[in-house]
């Protein structure tokens, strides 16, 4: 009780003096300052709210310049920028993916798409993502390459295709080390990135390391398109099939509906895109801003027994949800308790997806960080402050 009666109060008056006011804080809001409402009213003027119009190539534009990779394609949202990477890499029925249970549940939902099998490797407590340790440590005990190249899980005897690290609230994974592993084995890496905009591993933006990466724009992350995700690549043959595919894979004709392949009605309508580019232009003052209410969360929390979560030396994370580490599985609970009755929004880690019940028969290794910190880690309220 005296946790409650003290510290927990005084976190809760710190940040509510970050955002200056008194009503409810949510976890993370939506910021409009830019121009965000000309863009959209020149949208409707046009008429072009829907599939067709200028501001999809620009937004995709503004990502591969910010991002500086070749090629983007926007997408309805970012599990679908992950479903349609997966799709092109040939991931299909009776294949493995490797990934990381702690990752909200649309990574392993978009392998489930493809009709393959999610198998979970541990994560690192440093980086909420991937470790490479567990990674390795998986692959030199089940894997093997058979005399056609592929990896194969010698327990199940199906391929590993693809390995799917995750950017867990904008904090970069090792993934140059992941990347190395996995060319070892012959697997391709696609980064998901759903929260990682704006994060990069010494000085490289994350989605630029593996064969493919996918962001999402949903309306709770570092900038928003309402809904939205972007696939990106250096690979103009996949860029190519990924606009083809994800616009039904229909063929160029002046009035005829000639499909060539199954495709996905995936296209990011023009109207949303219109607010990705106004977001976009203000994605820099967003990410220093973030970063400020990081240090003020880094320096108060250095003062108390709660350890406050932070990107390691030579990463820059966009600090899209901050996180602060409990004693213990009793200390978050109490603290969640406390914070969301005061009208401050916290919330825990996500379930480990292998503890879902649709994925609880997926193989996995030791996954004691993983169930360490599903224990502990609260996130607290990180928008933007203008």
């Amino acid at each position: 009780m005296m946790k409650t009666d003290n510290l927990y109060k005084k976190i809760v008056e710190f940040i509510r003096i970050q955002f200056n006011t008194d009503e409810f804080i949510p976890l993370h809001a939506p910021v409009f300052r830019g121009r965000e409402k000309e863009y959209l009213i020149d949208c409707i003027n046009t008429g072009y709210v829907s599939s067709v119009g200028s501001y999809v190539t620009k937004f995709e534009k503004m990502c591969c310049d910010y991002v500086r990779i070749s090629y983007a394609v926007a997408t309805v949202n970012g599990t679908s920028a992950l479903h349609t990477a997966l799709h092109m890499l040939d991931v299909s029925s009776e294949d493995e993916v490797l990934t990381q249970p702690l990752s909200f549940v649309a990574t392993s939902n978009a392998i489930k798409y493809c009709g393959a099998v999610p198998v979970y490797v541990d994560v690192e407590k440093e980086t909420f993502g991937m470790s490479p340790d567990s990674l390795s440590i998986f692959l030199k005990k089940y894997a093997e390459i058979d005399k056609q190249g592929n990896c194969i899980n010698k327990s199940t005897g199906r391929k590993i295709k693809v390995c799917i690290p995750v950017h867990v609230f904008g904090h970069p994974v090792r993934i140059y080390d992941i990347v190395e592993i996995c060319k070892d084995y012959r697997i391709y890496v696609v980064e998901d990135c759903a929260e990682s905009i704006g994060s990069t591993v010494r000085g490289v933006h994350t989605g630029r390391f593996g064969k493919i990466g996918a962001f999402s724009f949903n309306g709770n992350k570092t900038i928003t398109t309402g809904g939205g995700g972007m696939l990106v690549t250096d690979d103009e043959e996949l860029a190519t099939r990924a606009k083809h595919i994800t616009t039904t894979a229909k063929t160029p004709h002046k009035w005829e509906y000639i499909h060539d392949e199954t495709g996905f009605n995936y296209r990011l309508p023009n109207i949303n895109a219109a607010l990705g580019c106004a977001q976009m232009e203000e994605l820099p003052k967003y990410i220093n801003n973030k970063r400020e209410l990081a240090k003020a969360y880094k320096d108060f929390f250095n003062d108390t027994e709660i350890d406050y979560f932070e990107e390691k030396q030579g990463y820059k994370s966009n600090y899209w949800l901050n996180a602060i580490i409990m004693k213990n599985e009793s200390d978050r609970d109490e603290f969640l308790q406390y914070s969301n009755d005061k009208g401050v929004m916290t919330r825990p880690l996500w379930r480990l997806n292998n503890k879902l019940k649709m994925y609880e028969n997926c193989q996995h290794g030791s996954l004691d960080n993983a169930e360490w910190l599903e224990s502990r880690v609260v996130n607290i309220p990180s928008s933007p402050r203008f």
